[in-house]
């Protein structure tokens, strides 16, 4: 499948910023299950972006602005080539060993009920069966409810509350898998809806946790399966901080306000044929 993205997230200040500083998370990396084709980030204002990568092998952006701004705008647009893998991640940069991730963070740090919670799921069975039968539990108890809770909300609260977004289904999953010893990670990134609905609010998360003699999994509790070739990954954490797809601050300027545009859509054959004779 060949995926374009357009992602726009406009900032807007009540008085001029002096200075800005934004940590984006924002460009996928190719991997055996997606080839990036083509990526750009823009910027409306300016300012110096320079690109690194962190520990967790995340293409990293930090965008610094040279002057004051009464707003800042950051475009991403690009196209992904993408292949079902059954949910296998392979062809990522490893730095660290999975282990790490079994770390408790305030985000996905397990209460009584998310102990409760792994404890139900059991240990009856290899990893594999374990983690599908945690994602399908999720999936059938906590309801997807956009606009019941914020990005301070941690997989107790959301899990207390029985209802939430794509990020709490994966902090939930996560923070009950590490009570099973497996470890897992959080993982933004971008959902082709097969519905057809094209312009979406925010991007996606899922999970990802670690199973000997595979690797990396993909587990998307909020819709019930693995990643398939609807999916295009962006970045990866501890939490859905450390794998946020825009950080930063700004000095100066007052309260902030923040909106998001995202468009996520497949390309028609003719549109990818057509591409293809341009770059020949």
């Amino acid at each position: 499948m060949r995926i374009r993205i357009d992602h726009e997230t406009r900032y807007a200040y009540d008085r001029a910023a002096r200075f800005i500083v934004q940590v984006l998370r924002l460009t996928p990396r190719s991997t055996e299950g997606q080839q990036v084709r083509d990526w750009r980030i823009e910027t409306d204002v300016d300012a110096h972006l320079r690109r690194s990568e962190d520990a967790f092998g995340n293409i990293v952006h930090t965008l610094y602005t040279e002057r004051p701004t009464n707003g800042l705008m950051v475009r991403v647009t690009g196209e992904v080539a993408t292949v079902d893998t059954g949910g296998v991640l392979r062809g990522t940069p490893e730095r660290l060993s999975p282990l790490v991730f079994l770390r408790d963070t305030p985000l996905t740090h397990a209460d009584a009920a998310l102990r409760a919670l792994a404890v139900e799921v059991g240990d009856q069975g290899d990893p594999l069966t374990r983690l599908h039968r945690l994602m399908a539990t999720i999936h059938g108890t906590v309801a997807f409810m956009v606009g019941s809770t914020t990005a301070d909300h941690t997989a107790a609260d959301a899990y207390a509350q029985k209802q939430g977004v794509c990020q709490d289904h994966a902090q939930i999953f996560i923070s009950a898998a590490r009570r099973m010893g497996i470890p897992a990670r959080y993982v933004s990134g971008h959902l082709h809806r097969s519905d057809g609905v094209e312009n979406q609010d925010a991007a996606h998360a899922w999970a990802e946790a670690w199973v000997e003699g595979l690797g990396w999994v993909g587990f998307d509790a909020a819709n019930g399966i693995s990643p398939t070739e609807h999916y295009v990954r962006v970045a990866c954490g501890l939490d859905a901080l450390g794998a946020s797809p825009i950080r930063g601050t700004s000095y100066g300027g007052g309260r902030e306000t923040m909106t998001v545009a995202l468009r996520v859509r497949q390309m028609q054959q003719t549109q990818q044929q057509q591409q293809s004779q341009s770059w020949s």
